[in-house]
């Protein structure tokens, strides 16, 4: 891997390692890949943010369906925020975790299962479920799903 693309690995991971404070990252191909508990997460490459800045965007447009992975992409990273797009393939999801924030996941396509304290809820397109601090969540594809990922920093 040449230098460059070295420096851009490691830019996309220190952001990753900014916007889940509590979840580990690693480096590889290339991309960056992010393990929420025990899941690993592919990080597609970022063209950069200013790139979507002042368009009309569809949000399920924003990430793309990978064979056997989780996909996700940063749309804003701030200070006191974050929304990320993520694209779960069937039978894919995220482990049992929890986040020093409040997280807002708002089911963009498809249909998905998230558990928070142990108490499940399915969810559709259209539809969003508030994921509170410090509460053990968890989310798995039952089919392909798309979701925004919305967190609130205090």
């Amino acid at each position: 891997m040449s230098a460059q693309k070295q420096d851009i690995a490691r830019a996309v991971a220190n952001r990753l390692r900014a916007t889940h404070a509590v979840h580990g990252l690693a480096a590889r191909r290339g991309e960056a890949a992010q393990r929420i508990g025990s899941q690993e997460v592919s990080q597609v490459s970022e063209k950069g943010q200013q790139e979507l800045i002042g368009r009309v965007l569809s949000l399920a447009g924003l990430v793309e369906y990978q064979d056997g992975a989780v996909v996700s992409r940063t749309v804003i990273d701030r200070e006191k925020g974050t929304v990320t797009a993520f694209a779960f393939d069937a039978g894919q999801g995220l482990s049992e975790h929890t986040a020093p924030f409040d997280a807002m996941v708002c089911i963009l396509d498809g249909a998905a299962q998230v558990t928070i304290s142990g108490m499940p809820h399915a969810l559709q397109a259209g539809e969003m479920i508030i994921m509170p601090a410090d509460r053990p969540h968890s989310l798995h594809a039952p089919q392909r799903f798309k979701m925004l990922l919305v967190m609130v920093r205090q």
